[in-house]
């Protein structure tokens, strides 16, 4: 039986959380799920994560996983929201403990932080394989953006890239975080494009131009033909130099400061105060 899929789109981070499932009354697993984050008055909300929680109910699935694809910058992590709310193990990649490493010494974390990705239930090896029920998947490392990045094979037909690849027409994602290094993206993204060229390619954020409604789903033959960074024909030097040049004039994600600083303790808030409060810290005239 195929795996069936459901993508959840978060306008405000331009993010997409997945349910991939065997069947109805079977396993899922939840993919990037989205914890609501307003800056301005540093409050937490579940409106995203409550929609997947209605789905998953709805359709009487049991949550194995909560997948991580990377240490996202620009969302807050729901996974342990919904651990509470629905069960499953929260894994990410083991070169986590790099990504941790980095932002410790940055924001000056309590000593008891610890920088080996324990605070994650999983930590999956390159090339792991796992079950999603009668699903069988495989933790593809694909490193660039991030040390640390997954992407998720399912099925031998279906890979969720998290930020390694965007729609053709958006392109790649950006490589100047801490630990990024765009020869590395440009042969994580060509491990991916040698899959079948009908291999579906589920992606983690769109930004369409004007004119395109969102869109989730492209596949390995659309990409090498039409992505406008790395198509068919675009060496690694040309592509380097592109991203090397484009991700200078980015902006920092709003969100960075405080995604980073939750998303690397696999989504939970750093410890209270002993005032009973948790507080994010902001480095200055560190960026």
């Amino acid at each position: 039986m195929p795996a069936l899929i459901e993508a959840f789109f978060d306008p405000a981070s331009s993010t997409f959380t997945y349910v991939i499932y065997d069947h109805d009354g079977g396993a899922c697993a939840i993919v990037d799920p989205v914890l609501d984050y307003d800056p301005a008055a540093g409050r937490t909300a579940t409106t995203q994560a409550d929609r997947v929680i209605a789905f998953v109910r709805a359709h009487r699935l049991q949550v194995q996983w909560l997948l991580e694809t990377h240490a996202h910058a620009d969302h807050l992590s729901a996974a342990p929201y919904l651990r509470r709310e629905l069960g499953g193990k929260i894994a990410i990649g083991e070169s986590i403990s790099k990504v941790q490493g980095v932002f410790k010494r940055l924001f000056n974390l309590e000593p008891e932080f610890r920088i080996d990705g324990s605070q994650f239930d999983h930590l999956f090896a390159a090339d792991e394989s796992f079950m999603i029920g009668t699903l069988k998947a495989t933790a593809l490392h694909v490193p660039g953006h991030t040390p640390a990045d997954m992407a998720y094979l399912i099925d031998s037909d279906m890979i969720l890239v998290g930020d390694t690849l965007f729609m053709p027409d958006v392109g790649t994602a950006r490589c100047d975080f801490p630990g990024g290094n765009a020869n590395q993206l440009f042969a994580s993204i060509h491990r991916l494009l040698a899959f079948p060229a009908c291999v579906r390619l589920y992606v983690c954020h769109d930004y369409p131009p004007e004119g395109r409604e969102v869109q989730c789903q492209t596949t390995v033959g659309e990409q090498r033909q039409r992505n406008i960074h790395i198509h068919d024909g675009i060496d690694e030097a040309t592509f380097v130099a592109m991203r090397t040049r484009r991700d200078a004039g980015l902006d920092m994600p709003k969100l960075l400061l405080p995604a980073i600083q939750i998303n690397v303790r696999a989504g939970n808030l750093p410890p209270a105060e002993d005032n009973g409060v948790t507080y994010l810290k902001i480095p200055i005239n560190q960026f």
